[in-house]
């Protein structure tokens, strides 16, 4: 999706460097499971990361490369541009000047804007930037980053502060997510205090095992705090009848029984006719209906689970409705799947033959549902890395204002940062 060109200023930084070597990046295919290090990441209004490797943008946490100018027309304006040197999205309101806009600092040739005509104090050649709201800095800010330099800029005073954050390596690129703010330097990062500098904790961490969903990971790496503690967002969740949680992302899954023991496999170990990227699962009658595409696979709920013979069959064909589906659920002692596809909600009755969604209505309160879930409690709808509790589905397709938000990783999975 195109950002509107109100929300898009850009900072050109001086590059004292020959023309050869701005020529265009390499047509070369970019894979980040590769261990890419990052040129620049931001996210923009809707809380999605971009991350910018030369000319090119990955969008999320997964998916393929795709050209940033196909997001960002103006820099198609710049045909000379070698890469984006740093990038973030400023939003504070109490600054009308700057609010809600995505600044990028630019190797461009041959007419370039001095990054100080913006942020007075502020070097040229920067390697990293992030936005540092108050009150996770002193005052509402701008960290930049070059070499061992940390500059804190005061967006209402101009003010800058010039620190050294000795226990930090340099960063290539920095950002802020859900209110914690990481240092990439190559393929790894570490959690550090914006205001101190400070990284507490067992970092560097692998990058490819948080920030992306890539199918393979290091030797070392420990798959069970990695699911846990992964920043991309979940594919699908359930609990089935006896209160265990199944939660699916990408091509691993974790496993939360009664007594709050988490375990992760990969997909294909437990289901290896889905191997991986499910849309959607819920739980009826002590069996895991999962949803894959335009196909649905049912499962036996045990150790192992079963397949059930003459599965996979079409979406359509079994719930009347047409894949893909981004969430589905059961509540307890009910016969009704809740169908959730784009904005709207559908009820389809698992007793019926044939099943049919019926009772659309729209679910204005949140933009997207990535995965839902039914329990005792109500309805558990899970969007990017928050999820939200309703009282009941009726609740859920009738709220007009959001309730309080949770953390999938640190209240659901009991991760710690």
């Amino acid at each position: 999706m195109k950002l509107p060109s109100h929300i898009l200023l850009m900072c050109l930084a001086l590059a004292l460097t020959w023309f050869l070597l701005l020529s265009p990046c390499s047509t070369a295919v970019l894979d980040r499971c590769k261990g890419l290090e990052m040129d620049a990441v931001t996210e923009n209004e809707e809380g999605i990361p971009y991350f910018f490797k030369g000319d090119h943008l990955f969008k999320g946490f997964h998916g393929k490369a795709e050209l940033s100018n196909g997001s960002f027309a103006e820099l198609d304006d710049h045909h000379h541009l070698g890469h984006v040197d740093a990038a973030f999205r400023m939003h504070y309101e109490d600054d009308p000047t700057h609010h809600d806009r995505i600044f990028f600092f630019l190797v461009w040739f041959p007419k370039p804007i001095e990054i100080s005509e913006v942020f007075p104090g502020i070097p040229d050649h920067l390697d990293a930037a992030v936005e540092c709201p108050k009150p996770d800095c002193d005052e509402d800010s701008v960290i930049f980053f070059k070499q061992d330099d940390i500059y804190h800029y005061n967006v209402k005073t101009k003010a800058v502060d010039k620190k050294e954050f000795h226990s930090m390596p340099n960063c290539t690129s920095a950002f802020r997510f859900m209110e914690h703010y990481y240092c990439f330097h190559g393929h790894k990062f570490s959690k550090f205090d914006p205001k101190t500098g400070e990284v507490h904790g067992r970092y560097p961490k692998e990058a490819r095992d948080y920030f992306m969903r890539c199918s393979k990971f290091s030797d070392d790496s420990d798959h069970l705090e990695r699911e846990r503690c992964s920043r991309v967002h979940l594919d699908a969740i359930t609990s089935d009848d006896e209160g265990n949680i199944y939660a699916f992302r990408g091509h691993h899954f974790i496993s939360k029984d009664t007594n709050d023991t988490l375990k992760s496999d990969t997909i294909e170990s437990a289901f290896k006719e889905l191997h991986s990227d499910v849309d959607a699962v819920f739980s009826y009658q002590n069996h895991l209906y999962m949803i894959k595409d335009d196909h649905l696979f049912v499962y036996k709920v045990g150790e192992p689970h079963t397949h059930l013979e003459g599965y996979p069959k079409p979406v359509k064909e079994e719930l009347g409705i047409e894949g893909p589906i981004d969430a589905a659920f059961v509540c307890q002692d009910h016969h009704i799947a809740h169908i959730i596809k784009g904005q709207h909600i559908y009820d389809v009755d698992m007793s019926a033959n044939p099943r049919v969604p019926t009772n659309p209505r729209s679910i204005s309160v949140l933009n997207r549902v990535d995965a839902a879930m039914c329990g005792p409690h109500g309805v558990t709808a899970i969007s990017g890395n928050h999820f939200y509790h309703f009282g009941s589905v009726m609740l859920m397709a009738a709220s007009k204002i959001l309730p309080e938000q949770h953390r999938v990783s640190l209240e659901l999975f009991g991760c710690d940062h």
